[in-house]
């Protein structure tokens, strides 16, 4: 039986989410441990494994709330990559060793 090696999900964060309260007052952004936390949780839920360091991480703009966001992991063995895209274009990727 083949294991997983990728996996994807579409996610929106509401404006009401917790987090948002003080990043930033009037202009909102999602804050990345947010986004990092979905790209953890989607590895696992998969069964790609458990994230357990962040290697390379790269914002490349900002994730607002109640933005569409698409989620992105691929495994080959112990290394993930990830990304965060909006409207198809990415606004965030990284590069971590899974358990």
């Amino acid at each position: 039986m083949n294991e997983p090696r990728s996996a994807s999900t579409v996610m929106r964060i509401e404006a009401d989410h917790p987090a948002l309260a003080g990043h930033f007052p009037g202009r909102p952004v999602i804050p990345g441990v947010v986004l990092l936390d979905r790209i953890a949780a989607l590895a696992e839920l998969a069964g790609l494994g458990q994230l357990r360091r962040i290697a390379m991480l790269k914002f490349l703009s900002p994730a607002l709330p109640e933005q569409v966001l698409e989620l992105q992991i691929e495994r080959e063995g112990m290394r993930a990559r990830f990304a965060v895209k909006r409207d198809g274009q990415t606004i965030l990727r990284g590069e971590g060793e899974m358990t």
